[in-house]
């Protein structure tokens, strides 16, 4: 017995670990696909079998295809923007000029704050009267804006929150990146007369495009997931303008108790997930084999 466990203890000694961990994660990704194939208001009547229904259901259901299209706007424009921002910043804060710590660690409040509490401060900041964004939008002579009451206004100004708050995440990311990169590449762009816009646009950014690419994969995953940013500052509104489709989802199951439908749009969501990540792998694959 005792020659077993010094032979495969390896793998005995985490079993239970594991055993824990893939039981916490396979529980709710199984009950959620159970679930979307019934439905169930909750109570004690159990579950009722309805087969594809939900599925045929979201598919004729404009409400969630506008949900989609509501999430795919918000993710590209908030990832877009924390990219470029984010690199950016990494190229900044990567050259020593004083007070370079500390001006760093500033940079990187807005993502140790509690998301919740970010909303509700923003949430004022957008106050077409008492809000500073208004103040400062009027005081170069421009309009008083309806950041979260315009339909068309709601979802740049949600991408802004999120960008204000993820940005860092990404510089810290490419920093990591720009530290490792070898330094052969730019004492040969050096020795022939690059400058600093030909030196990164054929150097820098070549040597970056992995790094660049798991910081949009994390981020992309993130901002489709996003839900207590948007919950807190809009519930979805103006009418349906924000409800990006994990807040569909949570008021088809929470608020209308419609647990079945809920969870196939749950189902769908992680499809979407699903994609983007393996979009962004074999990008990423890609990139390294060139």
């Amino acid at each position: 017995m005792l020659d077993v466990l010094d032979r495969y203890d390896r793998y005995i000694l985490p079993a239970p670990a594991l055993i824990v961990v893939v039981a916490m994660l396979a529980f709710p990704i199984g009950y959620t696909v159970y679930l979307s194939f019934h439905e169930w208001s909750g109570g004690l009547r159990p579950p009722e079998f309805v087969g594809l229904d939900n599925l045929t259901r979201s598919l004729g259901d404009s409400q969630f295809w506008g949900s989609i299209w509501r999430t795919v706007y918000f993710v590209t424009l908030s990832v877009g923007l924390q990219v470029v921002l984010g690199v950016g910043a990494a190229l900044l804060f990567h050259q020593r000029f004083p007070g370079r710590g500390v001006a760093r660690t500033l940079f990187m409040f807005p993502m140790i704050a509690t998301p919740a509490a970010v909303a509700l401060v923003w949430k004022m900041m957008f106050d077409p009267t008492i809000g500073i964004l208004n103040y400062l939008v009027q005081s170069v002579g421009g309009p008083t804006l309806l950041w979260i009451s315009d339909a068309n206004l709601v979802i740049p100004a949600l991408a802004i929150v999120d960008t204000w708050m993820w940005t860092p995440l990404v510089m810290l990311i490419v920093l990591a990146g720009l530290a490792a990169l070898p330094q052969e590449p730019f004492e040969a762009a050096k020795v022939d007369g690059a400058g600093p816009v030909r030196t990164f646009v054929s150097v820098t950014l070549p040597l970056l495009s992995p790094v660049i690419l798991v910081a949009a994969l994390f981020r992309l995953i993130d901002a489709i997931k996003t839900f207590d940013i948007i919950k807190v500052i809009t519930d979805g509104g103006p009418g349906t303008a924000s409800e990006t489709l994990n807040l569909y989802a949570f008021k088809q199951g929470l608020s209308y108790l419609h647990f079945g439908y809920g969870s196939m749009l749950l189902v769908w969501l992680t499809l979407l997930v699903f994609v983007v990540a393996i979009v962004f792998t074999r990008l990423r694959a890609r990139t390294d084999q060139g």
